[in-house]
């Protein structure tokens, strides 16, 4: 939050922080946010998030803010944009690890590996 924070700085913008940690708080949210006067949400955070992602998308187009969101299901339930590491990168990651495990290589001598691969989702139809 505090790099969001110092790029809102650098760019003259004001970043709000809103907080909701169920489906019961999206409302109470997106009225803190439409009464900060955001012009635009970025959606990042939990599982629970995605698994609500259709919610999240309506509500951003009923209070017409653009939105960028954390994982392409966004986009796919009709968002804007997603921006994230690829998944698809991270499981093929994961097969090559499970593998070497299994031909004896231990856990704890594997590095850590950031992901080098990103994905930009835009759809067409929501931009317009």
């Amino acid at each position: 939050m505090r790099e969001v924070e110092e790029a809102g700085r650098t760019l003259g913008r004001k970043v709000v922080a809103v907080k909701a940690e169920n489906e019961r708080e999206f409302d109470g949210a997106f009225t803190r946010i439409v009464q900060a006067g955001a012009g635009a949400l970025v959606v990042c955070g939990s599982p629970s998030f995605t698994s609500e992602s259709r919610t999240l998308v309506a509500l951003a187009a009923r209070h017409n803010i653009p939105a960028i969101y954390d994982v392409r299901d966004y986009v796919a339930a009709g968002g804007l944009i997603s921006y994230s590491a690829s998944f698809t990168g991270a499981y093929r990651q994961a097969g090559v690890y499970a593998g070497r495990i299994l031909k004896g290589a231990q856990p704890s001598e594997l590095p850590v590996l950031q992901p080098t691969a990103f994905e930009l989702v835009i759809n067409q139809f929501a931009a317009f």
